[in-house]
């Protein structure tokens, strides 16, 4: 039996609920401490996960960026980067992102339908699985797995972290919590429409609270929800 990783949603929104506006430039939400910190829990991580959509919308590199994290994942025994994994229905990867030309190992999934189009794109810039007919996060997990992974970091977009949340898959929430409001309603929102396991009275479970100079940083517990 494959042990699934042990999966963290990560994500800084503003007050109202929203991972970026709708301008051109990505919206900074979080400041240079808690910055330091996603490059700690990066750091902790046996991979980072991005949607296909992230991906195009803010080409990141994703990367650990201390020098001192990094030796220490080698001192460790551990790659000098996370495996980087990415997860596409569409097959629309485009090969010149940063994603694809920085840091160590990737991993692109994707479906029956698609492979050879992500293969054929990628060449190889990245191993491309394929999980069946469609992108089941189950079987994403399962395949993680096989691969060593024991503890993923997913860095978005909203579209998996509702999926993973609404599916009961997400062992933590990490969420930074700007003093900023959006109000766009077209903007990106954290979480979408979906049904949430237990309903709208289900509480999850607090693990910390802490202030990073001007944003409030939150874990949650999603799988131990009280009634």
């Amino acid at each position: 039996m494959t042990t699934r990783p042990y999966v963290i949603l990560s994500a800084a929104m503003s007050v109202d609920g929203y991972l970026d506006d709708t301008s051109p430039e990505r919206l900074r939400l979080s400041n240079a401490a808690d910055f330091d910190r996603v490059d700690q829990v990066r750091a902790e991580s046996d991979a980072i996960l991005i949607g296909a959509n992230t991906m195009r919308r803010d080409n990141p590199r994703l990367l650990v960026n201390s020098d001192e994290r990094r030796a220490q994942r080698i001192a460790d025994g551990k790659p000098e980067y996370p495996l980087k994994v990415t997860v596409t229905a569409s097959g629309n990867l485009p090969a010149d992102l940063k994603f694809w030309h920085h840091g160590g190992s990737k991993l692109a999934v994707t479906t029956d339908s698609a492979l050879e189009k992500v293969r054929a794109t990628l060449g190889d810039l990245a191993d491309v699985v394929s999980v069946g007919p469609e992108l089941d996060w189950g079987l994403v997990l399962d395949e993680l797995g096989r691969r060593s992974v024991g503890r993923l970091m997913v860095e978005g977009g909203g579209t998996i972290h509702t999926q993973l949340m609404a599916q009961n898959l997400a062992d933590e929430v990490h969420l930074a919590i700007a003093p900023l409001l959006v109000g766009q309603p077209e903007a990106v929102r954290f979480l979408g429409t979906a049904d949430y396991p237990g309903g709208s009275t289900a509480r999850m479970k607090v693990l910390e609270i802490r202030a990073i100079e001007d944003v409030v940083f939150v874990r949650y517990a999603p799988k131990e929800r009280t009634a």
